[in-house]
């Protein structure tokens, strides 16, 4: 009776190689992905970086020509970054620090005073950065904006609203502290209508002492995302160059019978034992 052979399975589709292969390509396409969405964020932060540029070389105009109080937040359209002057008091006693904020990598506050306009409604002015204190109080008195009429400049800038898993303010209740500025909060413990805008300050007559010192212009470089692109780029390259390379050199030892292998090993062992007494029978070198 003839002997049937059967026939051997492909390593390349035994079971913990399919894992291997599947593996291999979701890391591709993750690592891939990765590499076009820093792409598309170097596109983002480029738009940002023209739109940021066009807005705030615009002539600087009074602030109640370019947007009323009774504006919505969300009617502000291409408002932000528009440079404007203002004229009025600031309400001291209404300032409120922003908490969790750095600036040269000191941590510290920002602080928001509203400056009240004739008519009696108000824009909330981020005046600057102050040192940490313990004692938020300590703070707020350091920075105490200067009494009677002052004229102010700066950037108009929208309401910031909580991302993701960001901190939150208490619902209620007067805030001396806040995460943010977000406008529709600050309306609720404001006694005059607020703007749709803040305004970070840039110049201000009369100045104000040491503290709050001003905020520099917004970042306008293009960041990390080219370089992080090519990072994922190159980790999706690594998998799609070295999985086929070790599948190749598995699939060459896997057609060698194992014959091969044994006598190339025991090949192996015997030149070196060969080697080894020559090297025994070799003379001493003579002084």
């Amino acid at each position: 009776m003839a002997h049937v052979t059967t026939p051997t399975r492909p390593f390349w589709l035994r079971p913990k190689w399919v894992v291997g292969h599947v593996l291999v390509i979701v890391l591709f396409l993750a690592f891939a992905n990765f590499g076009f969405w820093q792409l598309r964020r170097l596109e983002e932060r480029k738009d940002a970086n023209a739109v940021i540029e066009a807005r705030s070389s615009v002539p600087v105009q009074p602030l109640d020509e370019v947007v009323a109080a009774g504006d919505g937040v969300g009617d502000v359209g291409e408002l932000p970054y528009r440079r404007v002057v203002a004229r009025g008091t600031y309400d001291a006693g209404a300032s409120v620090l922003v908490r969790s904020r750095a600036l040269e990598g000191r941590p510290g506050f920002h602080v928001l005073t509203p400056l009240v306009l004739e008519g009696g409604s108000a824009v909330m002015v981020n005046r600057g950065f102050a040192p940490f204190t313990a004692e938020p109080a300590e703070a707020l008195a350091a920075t105490r904006p200067p009494a009677g009429e002052v004229e102010v400049a700066g950037l108009l800038l929208a309401t910031q609203e909580r991302q993701g898993i960001g901190p939150t303010d208490p619902a209620g209740g007067v805030l001396t502290q806040i995460a943010r500025v977000d406008l529709a909060r600050l309306q609720q413990q404001s006694s005059a209508d607020l703007y749709p805008l803040f305004l970070q300050l840039q110049e201000q007559s009369p100045p104000s002492g040491e503290l709050p010192v001003a905020l520099p212009a917004p970042e306008q470089t293009e960041g990390n995302h080219l370089t992080y692109a090519v990072q994922w780029f190159l980790f999706a390259a690594v998998g799609a160059i070295g999985w086929p390379v070790l599948l190749r050199h598995t699939a060459r030892e896997d057609r060698l019978p194992p014959s091969f292998i044994v006598t190339s090993a025991t090949e192996g062992v015997a030149d070196v034992t060969k080697n080894e007494e020559e090297v025994g029978r070799a003379p001493a070198s003579r002084s």
